[in-house]
């Protein structure tokens, strides 16, 4: 290879590499409205913030992907569950914690409403359905928790189901930790006034609206009742085997920093050491060409 086209080679494989953390990026803008941000673009000091997170999230994702190799190698198994009121930031983390691993070694459970057929179940059978097996990592995005909360809150269940799940869950909960399964739980805690301008700015943004349920609105009705439910909840399965874990979550940025660097400090993981690749030339044969696509195949390119 002509040193020009090796310069070129490295020039190209840097920018794919700055497309992949622009995905980040993207994110983020989930977060901010771009007028907002236009406005601090010459803010020397939130210039210098973002910098600083940017630089230690690509560090703990980095952190997160030797994490992911030592528990496919280990053969390890954990379970982490994301509890919090309604726009807390729990889905924010999970993005990013998944955002740079493999999803058949990391994956989310985001369970819908029951079904009929559900309700008749055991209460925490379709829970169970989504546990990891030997080298995986699951991440539920709300969990059997919600029996402490939306559902007791909401009167989905009886007063009498609740009692049955605070006795039942610390010892699902040991069973899972005897069978080999880590159980990690955190819970995000924000205010009232930042759960108010959370929910405001939902309403306004378009992109997010989808968001906002009719429960969620209830919910911001019931803040009250929510925190007597919440500290139940704590109180009565904060257990030493799969302890409670408040992530302070009023600042986004600071919350997701510090849980993913928490996370990583609950495994013993050390670096997984990888066999050096080498890419293999490929085979070219004479008698192979590559046949043109019909026009009427591809699509438009508009941008």
């Amino acid at each position: 290879m002509r040193p020009e086209d090796h310069q070129e080679l490295l020039r190209r494989i840097e920018r794919d590499l700055l497309d992949g953390y622009d995905e980040e990026f993207e994110l983020e803008l989930e977060d901010r409205n771009l007028d907002v941000m236009s406005g601090l673009a010459d803010d020397a000091q939130w210039k210098a913030d973002r910098q600083n997170y940017f630089r230690e999230l690509f560090r703990l994702q980095a952190e997160l992907v030797k994490l992911q190799d030592w528990v496919a190698h280990s053969r390890h198994k954990v379970v982490i569950l994301f509890e919090g009121r309604d726009a807390a930031g729990k889905g924010g983390v999970i993005k990013r914690i998944t955002q740079r691993l493999n999803p058949r070694v990391c994956r989310v459970v985001a369970l819908p409403a029951p079904n009929d057929r559900e309700r008749t179940q055991w209460y925490f059978q379709r829970y169970a359905a989504h546990l990891p097996a030997a080298g995986e990592i699951v991440l539920f995005d709300r969990s059997w928790y919600n029996r402490a909360g939306v559902e007791k809150v909401m009167g989905f269940c009886s007063d009498d189901e609740v009692e049955e799940f605070f006795r039942s869950v610390p010892e699902f909960e040991r069973m899972l930790v005897r069978s080999g399964i880590q159980v990690i739980k955190y819970w995000f805690s924000i205010t009232d006034e930042e759960q108010h301008l959370r929910f405001l700015g939902r309403i306004h943004d378009p992109l997010k609206q989808w968001k906002l349920s009719p429960m969620d609105l209830e919910s911001r009705r019931r803040w009250e009742e929510y925190t007597k439910a919440k500290e139940a909840m704590i109180e009565r399965t904060h257990i030493a085997e799969a302890p409670w874990w408040v992530v302070q979550a009023v600042d986004k940025k600071k919350a997701r920093l510090n849980c993913i660097a928490h996370l990583l400090q609950q495994m013993p993981y050390t670096e997984v050491q990888r066999p050096t690749i080498e890419l293999p030339e490929r085979e070219r044969h004479e008698d192979y060409s590559r046949q043109p696509v019909p026009g009427e195949m591809i699509v438009p390119e508009i941008y």
